[in-house]
C-alpha cells in the first residue's frame, strides 16, 4: 500500500487520488461475485463428498457386521441403509436430507452425526483460531524486525540465518512437531500433558505444534513487506524528522505492512483447520480430527462424508470472507483484480 509522502499521518487516511473509491455498483459485483463463487464451490464439494466415500473399494456393511455374518443379514442392513438403491437415488436421498439438517447417523456407534460434529467442532475450531493468533503475534515482530535489521543488505549474518531458519521451520509438517514436542517436553521432561484436553496447558503443545510452520511463513512474508515499505517515500521523510522508534515502525511502518500479512493469517487458519487432523490424532485430542480418521478407515459413510463437508465447507467460507476483508483493506487491488477477471 503505497503511502503519500507530504504528511506523515497520510497514510491512515489517504486522499481520494491515492486510492479510488470503487463505485457502488462495483462493489456490490464484486460481493455478488464472491458469493455465487462460494455457492459454486459448495456444490461441488457436496458432490465430491458423495462421490469421494463411495469410491473408496471396501464393503463397509462386511466391516461392520463382520466377515464372518451371513449374506442374508448383510443384504438386510443394506436394504434397511439404503446401500441396495442406484448410485443416483442415494444421492437424491443425500442432499435431500443434507438441505433438512439431517447428516445421518453413524453406522457403527447408532449416535447422530450431527451430534458428534456439535462435540468436536468447537475444539478444532478453537486449536486452529489459538494457533493462528500465536502464529500472528509471533511472526509480525519478527518479520519487522527481521526487515529493519536487514534493511540496504546490512547484516548479511542475520538475513542468512532468518532466511534459514524460517524455510527450515515451513518444510517440517506439524505432525512431526506435534511428535518431538510431545517426546521432549511431555514424555521427557513431564512439564506439559501428553494428550486430551484437560485444561488450558493442554493446549500448549497442540498449539505450538500447530502455529510453527505459519508463524515461519509470516514472519517471511512481514520482512519482504517491511523492506518495501522502508523504501517508501513517506518510511524517507519519517527518518528524517527523527521520529521515536515506537513511533516510526509501531504507528507508520507496521499498519502499511499488514494488509498481505492479514490476508495471509487468514488463509493460514483454514489450512489449519483441515491440518490439525493430524495433530489432533498425536495429541489424542478431542475434536473432529479422531473422529474422521476412524470413520475413513470404517467405510462410515455418514460420518466420513460430513467430516469432509465440515472441514471443506470451513475452508471456503474463511477464503470467502479473507476475500470480503482484502476488499475492505486494499479496495484499489480488489478493484485491479476485478477489471483482470472482466478482461
Amino acid at each position: 500500500m503505497t503511502a503519500p509522502s507530504d504528511v506523515l499521518t497520510a497514510h491512515e487516511a489517504p486522499s481520494a487520488a491515492a486510492v479510488p473509491r470503487r463505485p457502488r455498483r462495483l462493489t456490490a459485483r464484486f460481493f455478488a461475485r464472491q458469493v455465487l463463487r462460494l455457492a459454486g464451490s459448495l456444490t461441488v464439494l457436496v458432490v465430491a463428498s458423495f462421490a469421494m466415500i463411495h469410491l473408496i473399494p471396501g464393503d463397509p456393511l462386511r466391516q461392520m457386521l463382520g466377515p464372518t455374518a451371513p449374506k442374508e443379514l448383510v443384504d438386510q442392513r443394506r436394504s434397511a441403509l439404503g446401500l441396495d438403491q442406484p448410485m443416483p437415488t442415494q444421492f437424491t436421498h443425500y442432499v435431500r436430507d443434507l438441505v433438512s439438517g439431517d447428516l445421518g447417523t453413524s453406522f457403527f456407534t447408532s449416535q447422530k452425526v450431527t451430534d458428534i460434529i456439535g462435540q468436536g467442532l468447537p475444539n478444532t475450531l478453537e486449536l486452529a483460531v489459538l494457533a493462528t493468533l500465536t502464529a500472528l503475534a509471533v511472526a509480525v515482530p519478527l518479520g519487522l524486525w527481521a526487515a529493519v535489521r536487514t534493511h540496504n543488505g546490512r547484516r548479511r549474518g542475520t538475513e542468512t540465518a532468518f532466511t534459514t531458519l524460517t524455510g527450515t521451520a515451513v518444510a517440517i509438517p506439524e505432525y512431526l512437531y506435534g511428535l518431538a514436542l510431545l517426546l521432549t517436553l511431555s514424555l521427557g521432561l513431564g512439564l506439559l500433558p501428553p494428550a486430551g484436553l484437560t485444561g488450558p496447558a493442554s493446549f500448549v503443545l497442540p498449539v505450538t505444534a500447530l502455529a510453527i510452520a505459519p508463524a515461519a511463513m509470516i514472519a517471511r512474508l512481514a520482512r519482504v513487506e517491511t523492506l518495501r515499505e522502508l523504501d517508501t517515500d513517506y518510511m524517507r521523510l519519517a527518518q528524517a524528522k527523527r521520529l521515536p522508534a515506537w513511533r516510526l515502525y509501531a504507528v507508520h511502518l507496521l499498519p502499511n505492512t499488514l494488509t498481505a500479512t492479514l490476508t495471509m493469517g487468514g488463509l493460514l487458519l483454514s489450512g489449519l483447520i483441515t491440518g490439525s487432523v493430524l495433530v489432533e490424532n498425536v495429541f489424542a485430542w478431542p475434536g473432529l480430527g479422531l473422529r474422521t480418521v476412524e470413520a475413513i478407515t470404517q467405510k462410515d459413510y455418514p460420518v466420513a462424508q460430513a467430516m469432509i463437508l465440515v472441514y471443506g465447507a470451513l475452508v471456503l467460507v474463511v477464503n470467502f470472507l479473507v476475500d470480503i476483508l482484502l476488499g475492505i483493506l486494499d479496495p484499489k487491488s480488489s478493484l485491479s483484480a476485478s477489471n483482470r477477471r472482466e478482461g
